[in-house]
C-alpha cells in the first residue's frame, strides 16, 4: 500500500486575524496589500521598504509618538483609528509645527475581525487626508488571543516648526489670557457612555479632530502666542497646572465662563468626576498676550464649528501664587484647581 504525501494548502481567506498575519509571510503580505495599502498608499509607502524616505522643509524638526489603547474601540464620534491620527497631529501642531508624516504601528489580537480592522484603517486614512498628512511607514505584530484588546495602535509624527514661532509651557507671562477652543470633557464622557455597564443614555460625542489648520491660522495672525496644549489625559486641570508649574506663574480661571455641555456635566455628576479633569481630543488651550486674546478667539470661532461649541476666554495669568491654578467660583469664592492625582477614566485614548 502506497501512501501519498501532500503539502497542505494554506488557507488564505480569513475573516479574522491569525497568528500567521504577523509572521512576515504570505498572510502578512496579503494583509498589507488588501487592507493597508489601499487606504494608506502614497509614494513614500509604495516601495514597502523598512523605512520611509522623504524630504523635509528646512527648519527645526518636531517629533512625537503616542500609543492608543482606548476601550471601546468604536465610540460616539470616532474610533481608535482617527483618534490615533488626530492625537499625533495635534501634538505636533501645539508645538508650532506643521505636521507632514506619520508612522503607524499595529498590535493585533488573534481573532480580531478583519472588517473592523479595515474600518479603523479607513478612519485613519480619512483623518490623515483631512489633516493633510501622510502615513508613510508602519509595522504589524500579532499576539495570541487574550493578550490584547483587539487592537493597539502606536503613531509617531514628524513636522517642521514654523519660523519665528516659539511656543512652550515655559513661556507664560503675567497678563496673558487663557483661551480654550471649545467645550470641555466631550471625548472622555463619550467613551465612558459607550462602555458596557453604564445605564444612562446620552447624545455626547467625542470631539476627536485634527487642530493643525486652526492652529496654523492662529499663528498666522498671532505669532506672539506663548503656549499651546491639547488638554488630553488629565483634561484642562492637568494642562493648566503644567503651564503654571513650568513658567512659575499663577493662573486664575472664571468658573462662570468655563464651557461645559449640560449633558457632559450631568454625566460627570453621575460618575462623581470633575469635567475639568476629563480628556479632550479636539480642543486646544492657548496662552497669549491679553491684547491678542480676542483675535485668537475669533479665529477659533471661525474653525471647526468652534462657535457652536463654546470657544471662550476663560482666565488670566498672574504673578500671585506661582505654580497654582485658582478658580473664581460663581458664588464669589475661590478654590484651588489641583493637578489630578491619577487617571480617573482609564483607557480613554
Amino acid at each position: 500500500m502506497s501512501i501519498e504525501l501532500r503539502c497542505p494548502v494554506p488557507l488564505l481567506k480569513h475573516e479574522t486575524i491569525q497568528m500567521a498575519h504577523g509572521a512576515g509571510g504570505r498572510l502578512s503580505r496579503e494583509l498589507t496589500q488588501k487592507i493597508f495599502l489601499p487606504h494608506f498608499n502614497n509614494s513614500c509607502l509604495a516601495s514597502l521598504d523598512d523605512q520611509a524616505k522623504f524630504v523635509l522643509e528646512e527648519g527645526t524638526v518636531a517629533f512625537t509618538t503616542d500609543t492608543f489603547v482606548v476601550s471601546p474601540l468604536f465610540f460616539p464620534g470616532g474610533d481608535i483609528g482617527d483618534l490615533a491620527v488626530n492625537g499625533t497631529v495635534n501634538d505636533l501642531a501645539v508645538g508650532g509645527a506643521t505636521p507632514f508624516y506619520l508612522s503607524a504601528g499595529f498590535v493585533l489580537e488573534e481573532g480580531f475581525a478583519l472588517t473592523d480592522l479595515e474600518k479603523i484603517v479607513k478612519s485613519m486614512a480619512d483623518a490623515a487626508s483631512k489633516a493633510g498628512v501622510q502615513i508613510v511607514t508602519g509595522d504589524t505584530k500579532v499576539v495570541q488571543k487574550g493578550q490584547c484588546d483587539g487592537i493597539f495602535i502606536n503613531t509617531s509624527g514628524i513636522g517642521v516648526v514654523r519660523k519665528g514661532i516659539a511656543v512652550s509651557c515655559l513661556n507664560l507671562r503675567p497678563g496673558d489670557s487663557i483661551i480654550v477652543s471649545g467645550t470641555l470633557g466631550d471625548h472622555g464622557m463619550a467613551v465612558m457612555t459607550a462602555r458596557e455597564g453604564l445605564s444612562f443614555q446620552s447624545d455626547i460625542t467625542s470631539d476627536t479632530a485634527s487642530l493643525n489648520v486652526m492652529i496654523s491660522a492662529i499663528l498666522d495672525e498671532v505669532p506672539e502666542v506663548h503656549a499651546m496644549r491639547d488638554p488630553t489625559r488629565g483634561g484642562l486641570s492637568a494642562t493648566l497646572n503644567e503651564f503654571a508649574s513650568a513658567s512659575q506663574v499663577g493662573i486664575v480661571l472664571d468658573e462662570a465662563v468655563l464651557p461645559v455641555r449640560p449633558d457632559v456635566l450631568g454625566a460627570c455628576e453621575l460618575l462623581g468626576i470633575d469635567p475639568l479633569n476629563v480628556a479632550n481630543e479636539g480642543k486646544v488651550v492657548v496662552a497669549a498676550p491679553a491684547g491678542c486674546a480676542k483675535t485668537v478667539l475669533r479665529i477659533m470661532q471661525e474653525h471647526s464649528d468652534a462657535a457652536e461649541h463654546g470657544a471662550a476666554i476663560i482666565g488670566e495669568v498672574v504673578e500671585d501664587h506661582p505654580g497654582m491654578v485658582i478658580i473664581r467660583t460663581v458664588l464669589g469664592s475661590r478654590r484651588i484647581l489641583e493637578m489630578p492625582l491619577g487617571e480617573q477614566l482609564p483607557r480613554i485614548c
